[in-house]
C-alpha cells in the first residue's frame, strides 16, 4: 500500500474544560460571602446583570428561591430568540433567580432583623436576639482598638524627652505583641551611638508603664516586675522565680528548700504568681477574629431534617432584559452586536451556575445530614465514619466535586456550628467484632470525658484509657490513645499530675 497524505473524517467524544466550566467547578469550592464578592466584579462588568432588592415570592420546593417576571415559556409562546426579536425580552426570564422568599420561618440573622424592622419592632427581636434597624448601634460606640506599641509610645511622650524619647522609640518598636522586648540592648546601643547604661535606663522606665510587666526580656522578669508593682518580691519570691524550670516539672520539695519556706507558703506564692499575666501585651491585641458565617443552616422538623442555603449573605442576582432588548433595538455595529450578544450569554450562565451551585451544596449537605444523623440528635459521641467517595457514590457525584462543596462552607445546628469537613472522619474499629466502627472524632470525644472526670487522687495513664474504651466497645491501641490525647492539647498522665498537685497546693 502506498504511504502518502490523506484526508480522513473521524467523530470522538471527549470533554472539553471551557472557561466557563472551570468557573463553574470554581464557584463550588467558594463560600457564601466569597460568592459575594465574584457576583460584585461580575456587576460591575456587566450592564445586563443587576441586584434584586428580594421582594417576597413563594419558595421553590427545592429549597431554592426563583422570582419569575413574567409566565415561564412554553412551546406555545416561542423561543427566545423570537421573543426578543418580537420586543417582549422581558418575558424571557426562567433563569432569574431572587432568593428573597424564606423557606424558615427564621432564616439567617440578616432577614430576621429585616423582618423585625418591617414589623414597626424598635426594640430586641425575640428570635434573634439583635436588634433591628431603627434601634442604637452599641459598636458604633466602642472605642478604636489601640495597639500595644501605640498605648506604650503615649506614656513615653508623657515620660521622656530629647535622646531618652528617641531611645524609647526604638526599644518600643522592638516589642513583641506579649509585651516582651526582642532586642539585644548592646546592638540597639551600637546602633543608637549612645552609652548602654542609657539604653538600660531607659528600659526601666519603660518596664513601669502600663500594663505591668511590659518591656521583660524573659517570663521570671515579666512575673517579677508584676510581682513588685503588687509589693510581693522578696527574697523567696525572687529564688522562687529564678527557678520556674523546677516549678513547671512540679518540683516542689526541691523548691521549698531552695526557697527556705513551708509548704503553705509555698502554696501562697505559687497562687500569686497564678495571678499575674505571662503575656500582658495581648490585652491590647487588636486582630480580633472575623466571626463565621453559616452558608447552611439546619433545624430539626416533624418529617426530619430542614436544611437551606444562608440566602442572607447570597447575592440576589436579576437579567435585566428590558435593557437587553433597548440596547438590541438601538444602531450597532457587528463588534457591539457581538459584545451584547457576550454580555446576555454571560449573565445567563451566571444566574444557571449560581442556580445549580446551591442544588448541589443542598444535596451533598443532605446526604451529610442523613449519614451524620445520630450526631445531630445525640452529639459529637454518636458521629460515625464518613468518607467523601462514600457521599459521592451515594449522591451520583464525583469525589472531587464533593471536596470542592465542602471546602470553606459551614454548617449551623442546633448544636452550634460546625464546618462541612467536619463530618467526614477516619474510623476506629469496633471491639464487638460485628464489623463496625467508631469515628476518630467519637474516640477522642470519650478520651476527653474520660480524663475530665478523672479523680486527682487517681490520673488515668493511656493503658487505663485503652481498656476503658475497649469497655465502651472501641478497640484502640495504646498509640493511638495518645496521638488523640495530643492532637487535644491534653498532656502525659505525669504531667497532669503535677498540674493537679500545683492546682491543689494553690487552692
Amino acid at each position: 500500500m502506498a504511504i502518502g497524505p490523506r484526508l480522513d473524517i473521524r467523530q470522538s467524544q471527549s470533554l472539553v474544560m471551557t472557561p466557563q466550566l472551570q468557573q463553574a467547578i470554581k464557584l463550588l469550592a467558594l463560600s457564601n460571602l466569597e460568592i459575594e464578592a465574584f457576583v460584585a466584579g461580575e456587576l460591575e462588568k456587566n450592564p445586563l446583570l443587576e441586584q434584586s432588592s428580594g421582594d417576597d415570592a413563594p419558595p421553590a420546593p427545592d429549597g431554592i428561591d426563583r422570582t419569575i417576571d413574567a409566565p415561564t415559556l412554553s412551546a406555545e409562546t416561542g423561543a427566545s430568540d423570537d421573543l426578543i426579536a418580537q420586543g417582549l425580552g422581558g418575558a424571557d426570564s426562567p433563569l432569574d433567580v431572587d432568593h428573597g422568599a424564606d423557606s424558615f420561618i427564621d432564616d439567617g440573622p440578616g432577614d430576621r432583623m429585616a423582618d423585625a424592622h418591617g414589623a414597626g419592632g424598635g426594640g430586641m427581636d425575640a428570635l434573634s436576639g439583635s436588634y433591628a434597624e431603627d434601634a442604637p448601634d452599641f459598636d458604633s460606640f466602642a472605642a478604636p482598638d489601640i495597639g500595644l506599641q501605640e498605648h506604650l509610645m503615649g506614656q513615653a511622650r508623657a515620660a521622656c524627652t530629647n535622646m531618652d524619647l528617641f531611645i524609647a522609640t526604638q526599644l518600643i518598636g522592638q516589642i513583641s505583641e506579649a509585651g516582651y522586648l526582642e532586642a539585644n540592648l548592646l546592638a540597639t546601643a551600637h546602633g543608637l551611638g549612645v552609652p548602654l547604661f542609657d539604653v538600660e535606663r531607659v528600659l526601666g522606665v519603660i518596664q513601669t508603664f502600663d500594663p505591668t510587666g511590659v518591656g521583660a526580656r524573659s517570663l521570671a522578669e515579666c512575673l517579677a516586675l508584676q510581682a513588685k508593682e503588687a509589693d510581693r518580691h522578696d527574697p523567696c519570691m525572687a529564688r522562687l522565680l529564678a527557678n520556674l524550670d523546677l516549678l513547671a516539672k512540679g518540683a516542689l520539695p526541691q523548691l521549698r528548700r531552695i526557697c527556705g519556706v513551708d509548704e503553705e507558703d509555698m502554696a501562697d506564692m505559687i497562687a500569686e504568681l497564678r495571678g499575674y499575666d505571662p503575656k500582658p501585651g495581648l490585652r491590647f491585641a487588636n486582630d480580633r477574629a472575623a466571626p463565621v458565617t453559616p452558608d447552611l443552616f439546619v433545624r430539626p422538623t416533624r418529617g426530619g431534617w430542614a436544611i437551606e442555603i444562608n440566602s442572607a449573605t447570597l447575592p440576589r442576582l436579576l437579567i435585566n432584559r428590558s435593557y437587553y432588548v433597548e440596547l438590541a433595538a438601538g444602531p450597532q455595529d457587528k463588534s457591539a452586536k457581538a459584545w451584547l450578544a457576550d454580555c446576555l450569554a454571560s449573565a445567563n450562565w451566571l444566574v444557571k451556575a449560581l442556580d445549580q451551585r446551591q442544588k448541589t451544596i443542598i444535596k451533598v449537605a443532605s446526604e451529610i445530614v442523613r449519614s451524620q444523623e445520630a450526631f445531630f440528635q445525640q452529639g459529637v459521641a454518636h458521629l460515625k465514619p464518613l468518607t467523601l467517595r462514600a457521599v459521592a457514590d451515594t449522591i451520583g457525584m464525583h469525589e472531587s466535586t464533593v471536596s470542592r462543596v465542602t471546602s470553606n462552607k459551614y454548617l449551623a445546628c442546633p448544636r452550634g456550628l460546625y464546618e462541612l469537613k467536619y463530618f467526614f472522619t477516619s474510623g476506629v474499629s469496633s471491639s464487638g467484632g460485628d464489623g463496625g466502627s467508631v469515628s476518630a472524632e467519637a474516640v477522642k470525644s470519650h478520651i476527653k470525658a474520660l480524663i475530665g472526670a478523672e479523680d486527682p487522687q487517681a490520673i488515668l495513664s493511656d493503658d487505663t484509657l485503652v481498656d476503658l474504651l475497649r469497655a465502651k466497645g472501641m478497640d484502640i491501641a495504646r498509640r493511638t490513645v495518645a496521638k488523640y490525647r495530643e492532637a487535644l492539647g491534653i498532656g502525659s498522665s505525669v504531667q497532669r499530675r503535677r498540674q493537679k498537685a500545683l492546682k491543689g497546693k494553690a487552692a
